[in-house]
């Protein structure tokens, strides 16, 4: 199958018994696995380089990655109408991937988790406010009981679960609206532009504008740490892909709950990779997250059968 026809593919075939807001959070669990797999690699790589370094070399591999596939779909695919509208949605985006960074040598886990998983609230509460999408009671449930399965899981009610709000929590919570407006503005481009040419975008614009971040303490890597970083690329550039398919398929706020799906595929990465066993308590939030997403996708089939 050529890369040209990868946004017609899905609309065929077995997919066109799934309604839109389903296939959306199809792409959106998928997108999950690939981010997953790719913060466990670069949570690796910060160990021994710049965060910033880090962020800077996997939006770059990541638009290496694009390149092939950008001369693929050819360069009149790639030309865009809306450049301002690209900077604009990578500049929150960099911005937010900073701020994301800059906190992660001063955040607990159990803070960067809690703070993180505001995203898919801030993108609803967007998306009603900018884009005009009508927020059902069904996905607004969805949302908030997929966030208490978080809470559930990280319990910041617990003496000394959360380090207090500092400056790191600060910066994570500053990130979350950063990247909710990346993800909103992806979604206004998705009605005009192709799915790779926007990642295509997305990748080369992140790299400019974090290349002078990750000067300042730059060191060399190793070969093998070159290597993860071109995997970290792919990674990245299909993750993304496959988000920015969810956001094409249907209303952003249709797959925000599936985003804390997230929990339970960090939980099983960590397991796999690090031999962290999960807790009672991470059992079940993940229980939570997943009975609120299985909800929601009956919901909205139900839904649109009865529209029917």
């Amino acid at each position: 199958m050529t890369v040209e026809t990868m946004d017609e593919a899905s609309a065929k075939g077995p997919a066109t018994r799934l309604t839109p807001a389903l296939r959306a959070m199809l792409w959106m669990a998928a997108s999950g696995v690939a981010f997953t797999a790719l913060n466990t690699l670069m949570k690796w790589l910060a160990h021994d380089m710049d965060p910033f370094q880090v962020g800077f070399l996997r939006y770059f591999f990541g638009f290496v990655v694009m390149v092939p596939v950008g001369l693929r779909i050819g360069l009149a695919a790639c030309r865009t109408s809306s450049l301002g509208l690209h900077v604009v949605r990578n500049a929150f985006h960099s911005a937010g991937m900073l701020c994301w960074f800059f906190a992660l040598p001063m955040a607990t886990m159990a803070d960067m988790t809690a703070i993180g998983f505001t995203g898919p609230i801030f993108i609803c509460l967007g998306a009603v406010l900018f884009l005009g999408e009508r927020m059902t009671g069904a996905r607004w449930l969805a949302v908030l009981v997929g966030f208490a399965g978080v809470l559930t899981v990280v319990r910041p009610w617990e003496p000394g679960a959360m380090s207090g709000v500092g400056f790191g929590n600060v910066m994570l919570l500053c990130a979350s609206p950063l990247f909710a407006g990346s993800f909103l503005l992806a979604k206004v481009l998705t009605r005009h532009e192709r799915s790779d040419s926007i990642v295509l975008w997305q990748h080369g614009l992140v790299s400019l504008f974090c290349l002078p971040f990750a000067w300042v303490n730059w060191t060399a890597p190793t070969p093998l740490q070159w290597g993860l970083f071109v995997v970290c690329g792919i990674l990245g550039a299909g993750g993304h892909y496959l988000l920015t398919r969810a956001f094409k398929a249907a209303d952003i706020s249709a797959s925000q709950s599936v985003r804390f799906l997230d929990l339970i595929w960090a939980a099983i990465g960590g397991f796999m990779v690090f031999g962290s066993v999960p807790g009672v308590w991470t059992v079940a939030g993940a229980a939570i997250i997943f009975s609120s997403t299985l909800w929601l996708a009956r919901h909205e089939a139900q839904a649109r059968a009865m529209a029917k």
